[in-house]
Parts: C-alpha cells; structure tokens; sequence
C-alpha cells in the first residue's frame, strides 16, 4: 500500500469544489486524514480571489503515477480550466505533494501552507 499527502486548493466556489473533491477521492482511495483549511492569497497572478488550501492523507495500491493521472482526471471532472493563466483561478487543483514519505513537490519547501498542512497530517520532512 502506497501512502500520499496531496495538497488541495480552491478560488472558485471553494466552500463546494473542495468537500466535492473528497467526497470523490473517498469512493478510489481511503482517506486517512484531511488538515484543516486555511485562506491564503494568490500566488504569480494575484488579480484573483484568494484560495482555500489544505491537504488530504490518502492510502493506495495504485502507482505514483497511476495517481497524478488520475488526479488530473478529476480536475478535469470537475471543471478544472488548464487554458488560462497557469497559476490562474482554480476550480480545483490536487498535488502530490508527499509520496510514501518523502517530498515530491518543491512548492512544499517555498509555501508555508504545505508545510503546515501536512505536518498536520502527520508529516515531518527529515531532509531539514
């Protein structure tokens, strides 16, 4: 079984897309834990509402990247538009950020929010 912290944010309609984003990753993956959700402003293109983020704990027996592809599948379900601004609004955006407990996302080193979120989760990073 593979363990993963996948970070999770919002700007549109965050109070529904986040709780629907669970709900949807409850019915392929079991859910350990979910940190609790924080504001935090945009980052890069900052002429947007702000993001709800936090992070979810999931276990799986699927591959690293059996994963992030099925992760981007259920941005897409779920309305994620990839044709604007790269850090533009997001319906949804998932990351992996830890994988079988180690980082695999260096936006965890620069934002403050992942750290937290998954030290909350039960994560700490032995490289620091």
């Amino acid at each position: 079984m593979n363990s993963c912290i996948i970070g999770i944010g919002s700007n549109v309609n965050a109070e529904e897309n986040i709780p629907r984003s669970l709900q949807l990753l409850a019915k392929d993956l079991k859910i350990i834990g979910v940190s609790k959700m924080v504001k935090t402003k945009p980052i890069g293109f900052t002429a947007q509402e702000d993001f709800t983020n936090g992070a979810v704990k999931v276990e799986t027996s699927w591959s690293r990247r059996e994963l992030i592809q099925y992760l981007k599948k259920l941005e897409d379900r779920m309305g994620r538009d990839r044709s604007g601004v790269k850090s533009g609004p997001r319906t949804i955006d998932l990351d992996m950020v830890v994988w079988n407990g180690k980082v695999v996302d260096p936006d965890y080193y620069t934002r403050d929010f992942l750290r937290q979120s998954t030290a909350e989760l039960g994560f700490t990073d032995g490289n620091k």
